[in-house]
């Protein structure tokens, strides 16, 4: 794509810069004119401090920021000579995230992830969301936030963007419900029984993707796709009901939506961020991106079926948490974070996860989303009593 005389290059923020999403999206970038098209404002990671440094380089970006305040220096030392401002930390991070741009992206992972993107919002620039936890944690705030700055949210998850790009919003009152296909992980035809004695390394191996240990286990456990419910509710501003789950192992089709005409549109295409990236980035117009093309006749078949909740109850986990609303996604979110790592210290079975999560949302109930400050403090909440719950409990031997 190339920028028509005398139209000043984008500005953009990319935030994770040095984590898979980042990456893909400077991929993105350098195939699209670099900097003749784009112009990096902010570039941040964390303890990468190489590779930050080397990306601010390329980019010449105008401030590089690490989010570990004991890493400033290194990166200064990295960055010498450049003239590239140099940061380090959160009020940092939240700083350069409010600087004026056109595009962010919202590639921090988890809860740090939530200051800095809203200061971003704030600024009134156009959000490519990566960072689940936004939504699922504090939706109803993002999206008063995101009617106020007068920006849109352009989601970078596969499902996600591909119920965007399917998404007919002048037909929403036509649309009855958007389907949110799921891979299975590795144990969609494992039984109950089978699944009590799941380890991490089993649940690591995903059948379609490399990813890392611990979207590798929510993916297994569906607790991933339960974070994503919840994400498509804010997203599309859908009611509970509205929102499905159909498993699909090939991970071809990547989400559909339904229209009362009886009509489903569906987005394919082969398993590569750089899709979803270049589609938020290039809005609304399709760029030329170098990804594989889907050959039909190679793919065989396409299968699907229907989630069973009973040995995946984050799905009906993710259905009370979208019902209740208010805080009850930060509930399940920090809930969710303590059992997974008491899974992959051994202090915990698998099928024990959803229990923790499900005993923390019970007791905690759900209260009103009336700011930042009570998300942070429903989410720590959430994660001191998912701790104690997993300390009350005997460590039972898993399987090797």
């Amino acid at each position: 794509m190339t920028e028509p005389a005398g139209t000043a290059p984008q500005r953009l923020s990319i935030f994770g810069s040095t984590g898979s999403i980042g990456c893909n999206t400077l991929d993105v970038i350098r195939h699209l004119g670099g900097r003749q098209s784009y112009e990096i404002c902010a570039i941040t990671g964390r303890d990468n401090i190489d590779l930050l440094a080397r990306q601010a380089i390329e980019c010449q970006a105008e401030i590089a920021v690490t989010a570990n305040a004991n890493r400033y220096q290194e990166l200064k030392e990295a960055l010498s000579g450049t003239g590239i401002e140099v940061a380090a930390g959160e009020t940092a991070l939240i700083e350069a995230a409010g600087r004026d741009i056109d595009w962010f992206m919202a590639g921090i992972v988890g809860m740090a992830g939530l200051a800095p993107t809203l200061a971003a919002i704030r600024t009134g620039a156009d959000i490519a969301l990566a960072n689940k936890e936004c939504l699922v944690s504090a939706g109803e705030l993002f999206n008063r936030e995101i009617e106020k700055g007068g920006g849109r949210l352009l989601p970078v998850d596969s499902e996600h963007n591909a119920i965007f790009q399917v998404f007919e919003d002048d037909q929403r009152h036509a649309i009855e419900r958007i389907i949110l296909t799921a891979s299975g992980g590795p144990f969609r035809q494992r039984s109950l029984e089978d699944m009590a004695t799941v380890t991490p390394d089993m649940a690591a191996a995903h059948p379609n993707w490399s990813m890392g240990l611990k979207i590798s286990i929510d993916s297994a456990s569906m607790f991933n796709k339960a974070l994503e419910m919840i994400e498509a509710k804010h997203l599309f501003r859908m009611s509970a009901d509205q929102v499905e789950v159909v498993v699909h192992p090939q991970s071809v089709i990547h989400s559909m939506v339904g229209y009362s005409d009886g009509s489903i549109l569906a987005q394919l295409g082969a398993p590569d961020m750089r899709t979803a990236i270049g589609y938020c980035l290039a809005f609304p117009q399709r760029p030329s991106l170098p990804v594989e093309r889907l050959d039909f006749a190679k793919l065989a078949r396409l299968d699907f079926e229907a989630p069973d909740e009973a040995r995946f109850p984050s799905l009906r986990l993710a259905r009370q948490a979208m019902q209740a609303g208010g805080l009850s996604g930060a509930i399940l979110n920090g809930a969710k974070e303590v059992a997974l790592e008491a899974f992959i210290a051994g202090q915990v079975g698998f099928l024990e996860m959803a229990d923790i999560v499900e005993t923390v949302m019970q007791k905690l109930g759900a209260a009103d989303m009336t700011s930042i400050d009570a998300v942070f403090e429903a989410d720590g909440t959430a994660r001191i009593l998912a701790g104690e719950i997993v300390g009350s409990r005997t460590q039972r031997p898993l399987a090797t």
